[in-house]
């Protein structure tokens, strides 16, 4: 899978959200929250391929967490980036 064209991390006012740009993305109106970790994953995964378990691989790099709770955040972090409509296979 990998992020959609267009979306990009921006930070207002301390936070870090992602949102959409240009006319592909002209019917996306949300702003996508997230959390110092999802941040550094969306940085780290932006532009290429990526899997839940090479998510998990970049965090058990960056934080100290075992890789089964890496891999179990990054599937449930997938799969709240698809409902939105940022992800695509």
């Amino acid at each position: 899978m990998k992020i959609k064209e267009g979306f990009i991390l921006r930070s207002i006012c301390g936070q870090s959200v992602i949102s959409g740009e240009g006319a592909a993305n002209v019917n996306f109106s949300k702003l996508v929250s997230l959390n110092e970790t999802a941040a550094y994953l969306f940085q780290k995964v932006v532009g290429g391929e990526f899997t839940p378990e090479s998510m998990a691989g970049l965090l058990t790099e960056e934080y100290e967490v075992d890789f089964e709770t890496a891999l179990a955040d990054c599937k449930a972090l997938c799969g709240q980036w698809k409902e939105v409509g940022i992800l695509e296979d």
